[in-house]
């Protein structure tokens, strides 16, 4: 990777939130100091099916937070967002509540000093210009995963980060889960011996759906809001999201346009666990290599892959679409967990083993949107800041740009760069239109 493409600018986006001078000391309003009850202000960007369920009603039940704020391009879903987060606050204090703002563009939003945290939960390819466009105005961020489309985007938003010097989360639950946090520290703590293998798998999209015509953008969305940084194209429902209905998987997400698809989407989930129990997710592998296979058509992400890493160490992971599983196998044994709870390992020694004085211990943690919130009013990392999401989706990436290249990538963890393979380096960096962002 070339240093001019890794070189930060300093300045907000040209014709997006304007610039924004980064703080040396973080003011008490980031820290949710004006917030009744010492609560984190929080506004939530995009209001799709996940926002619904679980994301929204956990900020609402948390002692430590408070939302004000909605913003979507697609104005029925954002009334709908606003009218459920009345509706919950007017149970909650006995009277008619009004309190929640709504807002079209993001960017107005991040204007507000009101505001001290934001969740980003729109489609992936805006994850990186909204959550660099929030840390440049000081917001602390919870970021849905997958937290980018390519890792040079996600290096540009761990940049921003650490200048900002706000608290950031994944917005994953994986690391809260009993049964992976047991793993975890199982394998951390030496249970299983030295750590040679580790197998994960992810479960399958399923068929594409036909194609569709082009057809007129709804009244109620803003398309080419949308559309953002991906290349202008016509409409079509199945490209977006299904119209005044919010609990059906959206077909954006089989689109490489505006994602990675599985291979990062649930491979967020699971290859975080990977590199959280092999005790690098602050790195990476030294070599890549894998085949798959894509749909074609509008739906164009992978539907099949096998993949293969090496770590510098020796350990080697197989990554493939079977089953939403990981399991690491050591020199003297097993454990493996199976979304969302099963858990097995080569001996009930293993399972039964107690954690020491002096041992790692990782079960009994907070949600994940609690532990962002306790972390914010702390001031102190959360358990998945976005350096180690970026991490994750950077091992996604490199096995998509394998498979695409067909070759075996010799991969610098440290400088971030791909050895000899000019085609499979230009792949780090998705070029992206400026109309609404710039790096």
């Amino acid at each position: 990777m070339k240093e001019n493409r890794r070189t930060f600018l300093k300045t907000a986006a040209v014709g997006a939130i304007g610039t924004f001078a980064l703080p040396t000391i973080i003011p008490s309003y980031v820290l949710g100091k004006n917030s009744p009850g010492n609560r984190i202000n929080i506004g939530i960007i995009g209001f799709g099916r996940f926002t619904i369920s679980p994301n929204l009603p956990q900020f609402l039940e948390s002692d430590h937070a408070h939302v004000v704020a909605i913003c979507d391009v697609d104005s029925w879903r954002l009334k709908n967002g606003q009218r459920q987060t009345d509706e919950y606050y007017t149970r909650q204090k006995g009277f008619e509540y009004k309190g929640c703002k709504v807002y079209n563009d993001y960017r107005e939003m991040l204007l507000s000093k009101d505001i001290d945290a934001v969740l980003i939960a729109t489609p992936d390819h805006w994850h990186v210009p909204m959550a660099i466009d929030a840390a440049r105005a000081g917001k602390h961020v919870s970021l849905e995963k997958p937290v980018s489309t390519c890792i040079e985007h996600g290096r540009q938003l761990v940049k921003a980060i650490d200048k900002s010097g706000i608290i950031t989360r994944n917005d994953s639950e994986f690391r809260t889960i009993p049964q992976f946090a047991r793993m975890v520290e199982l394998v951390r703590n030496g249970r299983i011996g030295k750590v040679q293998r580790i197998f994960a798998g992810v479960p399958s999209d399923g068929p594409p759906l036909p194609v569709q015509a082009t057809m007129p953008v709804p009244d109620e969305l803003d398309y080419d809001f949308w559309l953002g940084p991906a290349w202008e194209t016509p409409y079509t429902e199945r490209r977006v999201h299904p119209i005044k209905v919010n609990d059906r998987r959206p077909a954006w997400m089989r689109i490489d346009s505006y994602c990675n698809g599985t291979i990062s989407n649930w491979g967020a989930h699971i290859m975080g666990i990977v590199q959280w129990g092999n005790d690098s997710e602050y790195s990476g592998p030294v070599s890549i290599e894998g085949t798959g296979e894509f749909d074609t058509g509008l739906w164009n992400t992978l539907n099949k892959f096998d993949i293969k890493y090496r770590y510098a160490n020796g350990v080697e992971v197989f990554y493939t679409i079977e089953r939403p599983y990981v399991r690491f196998e050591g020199s003297e044994g097993w454990i493996e967990v199976e979304w969302p709870d099963k858990i097995i390992a080569s001996s009930q020694a293993i399972l039964d083993s107690k954690i020491g004085p002096g041992e790692v211990f990782y079960r009994d943690y907070l949600s994940d949107k609690e532990d962002f919130l306790v972390s914010v009013k702390k001031g102190i990392k959360s358990l998945e800041p976005l350096e180690t999401a970026h991490r994750t989706i950077s091992m996604c990436q490199l096995g998509l740009i394998a498979i695409k290249t067909h070759s075996k990538l010799t991969w610098n963890p440290e400088t971030e760069e791909i050895a000899d393979n000019n085609a499979a380096e230009a792949m780090l960096n998705v070029p992206i239109r400026e109309k609404y962002f710039k790096f």
